[in-house]
């Protein structure tokens, strides 16, 4: 087997791995071990949460639908077979965004929603 003289992938990993390990307390950001082990775990952390980030805006956006469908005497069910039947084509996110900056624009969604309800 060949002798390896040169270290540098390894050092340049452990560079990495150090800066990162910054604003840790302590040894997590001193010490080769520690530091490994904080990062790794923060980098599981951060792969798993960019996950679930997905899903809590989701169900942020539903529940702020689901209070301005309320307002308008809907639940977010109806409201959203509502706008199905309809025919309007809008997703949770802006929905959402029209709940909370745009009460008229939401309103005349509703009334949308609740007309085509009506005529099936």
């Amino acid at each position: 087997m060949p002798r390896v003289k040169s270290n540098v992938v390894r050092l340049k990993r452990k560079k990495q791995v150090m800066k990162a390990a910054r604003g840790a307390f302590g040894a997590r950001s001193k010490l080769w071990k520690a530091a490994k082990e904080n990062v790794e775990r923060g980098w599981v952390y951060a792969y798993r949460d960019r996950k679930n980030k997905k899903r809590d805006f989701r169900r942020l956006w539903i529940v702020r639908i689901n209070a301005a469908a309320h307002q308008h005497d809907m639940s977010y069910s109806v409201f959203m077979n509502g706008l199905k039947k309809a025919g309007v084509e809008v997703d949770r996110k802006i929905l959402a965004d029209l709940a909370v900056r745009d009460p008229a624009a939401f309103t005349m969604l509703a009334e949308k929603a609740r007309a085509a309800l009506t005529a099936a």
